[in-house]
């Protein structure tokens, strides 16, 4: 993704954005609401025309491929169904418009769970189930790369936890996955990479390790000498804040504070060390 910009009137949706999301890796998408994130993934496939920039697959625009769908599988509006349409016959006019053979249909309602769904009409569908069936015509064209747009949006955890590992084993299998969500935290537990945008610009295109290093542990001491412990802590870059028998410890690692208390004498009870989330960083 290179250069790309995009106005609507006087707002400007997205602003000069540039990454690039690897292969065999999950990148997550994230950014407040408003920052520009379905805008940039509909221009990613062609929906939308951006005023600046391109986007590129392994050096090809997305509307010069020959057969799109064999690239690149999107889920970005899990409304695109018609209500009076089964599950099989809504894959089955997708596999047609791609030129995929219908063979393909049960494979992938099987492989997304919905093969006891295969002939109920989609209009009777939850939400979670409908996710599950446009992630199913995301896969018709045995992609490459994945796009989704909130695919957890709807999903009971079993389903979440069912996305997750079906995510994570596609990019083991040598495939691209860019996922947007706004909830952080279900995407630290597999995302590899991460692009945050804001206000329809570029904040951070990171590993998920190299963010999250941006702020360093604290550690939490439980001792029967907390002010003993609280003064011999004191310095100039470490900050000790108590609450009874806790201390709250920033800036010093827990080996420094095991090394500390043993030298002088105080007990300790309890020492743990507690990582900033990635939601937090």
């Amino acid at each position: 993704v290179t250069g790309l910009t995009k106005h609507y009137g006087d707002r400007t949706a997205v602003d000069d954005l540039t990454f690039t999301v690897a292969a065999s890796r999950v990148t997550g998408f994230v950014g407040p609401n408003g920052a520009g994130k379905s805008t940039t993934m509909r221009i990613m496939v062609g929906l939308t025309r951006p005023d600046l920039g391109e986007v590129r697959y392994d050096g090809a625009r997305y509307t010069d491929l020959q057969h799109p769908a064999r690239l690149v599988g999107t889920v970005l509006d899990t409304r695109c169904m018609h209500p009076g349409h089964t599950a099989r016959n809504h894959l089955r006019a997708m596999a047609a418009t791609s030129t995929i053979p219908a063979s393909r249909v049960d494979e992938v309602l099987d492989e997304v769970g919905l093969e006891s769904a295969a002939n109920q009409r989609t209009g009777k569908f939850s939400l979670g189930m409908r996710q599950r069936l446009a992630l199913a015509g995301a896969l018709l064209g045995d992609p490459q790369v994945l796009l989704l747009d909130e695919p957890s949006n709807g999903l009971d955890p079993d389903g979440i936890h069912w996305l997750r590992h079906h995510l994570t084993d596609f990019a083991h299998r040598g495939g691209t996955v860019f996922v947007s969500s706004h909830l952080i935290g279900e995407l630290s537990m597999f995302a590899d990479d991460l692009v945050v945008v804001g206000g329809g610009k570029l904040l951070a295109a990171e590993t998920v390790e190299a963010i999250t290093a941006r702020q360093k542990a604290t550690v939490v001491a439980e001792t029967s000498q907390p002010a003993d412990l609280a003064r011999v802590l004191a310095g100039p870059s470490v900050t000790v804040e108590a609450t009874g028998d806790h201390l709250v410890v920033r800036g010093a690692t827990k080996a420094a504070v095991s090394q500390l208390a043993f030298e002088h004498g105080i007990r300790l009870v309890e020492l743990s060390e507690v990582a900033p989330s990635l939601e937090e960083t």
